[in-house]
């Protein structure tokens, strides 16, 4: 589904399909580069990183400091773990948004703690002035403001995940 399908839920097309193929086909040439001949694990972050885990290549993680709310609570909650254990690897923590940053803090902190060789941070998205804590992502695809957006992977109540496009949802749709 394309954000032109669904005109009255969204405001604005911030990323179009086209634009996020182009730049996550960029980071993957990259994270080629940068790994070669290195033992890489890729964590994807469930489940809106499940997009561009899709198209950068495993291993999952399922956390949420969202619950139902449209904003972080800030307190992390592991809902499954690595089944790897990181000793030794160089690990690239995959995500869809880097909204707070709280939780991939407390991600990157983790995963050093468990023996990684290395952790880095791919995002697709970051909203730079929600910013509560700094994160250095080393792969970044576009900074957005920070309004509540939806698709590739980005829900809300579960719906939109499947939008090709990240737009910013309707206040209407969740107020």
């Amino acid at each position: 589904m394309r954000a032109a399908d669904i005109p009255n839920d969204l405001t604005t097309v911030l990323v179009t399909e086209e634009q996020i193929d182009a730049k996550l086909a960029d980071l993957a040439r990259q994270v080629e580069q940068d790994y070669e001949g290195k033992k890489l694990l890729l964590v994807g972050v469930l489940k809106g990183a499940v997009m561009v885990m899709r198209d950068i290549a495993m291993d999952w993680m399922a956390v949420s400091s969202y619950g139902s709310s449209t904003k972080s609570s800030g307190v992390v909650q592991i809902r499954k773990d690595l089944d790897t254990d990181l000793g030794g690897w160089h690990v690239l923590i995959v995500e869809d948004i880097i909204d707070s940053g709280l939780t991939l803090s407390w991600l990157l902190d983790n995963f050093a703690s468990r023996g990684a060789e290395s952790v880095e941070v791919l995002a697709l998205l970051r909203k730079p002035d929600a910013a509560k804590v700094e994160i250095d992502c080393r792969y970044l695809g576009f900074d957005i403001p920070t309004e509540f957006v939806v698709g590739y992977g980005l829900d809300y109540a579960e719906r939109y995940r499947n939008l090709r496009d990240v737009a910013v949802l309707a206040p209407h749709v969740y107020a």
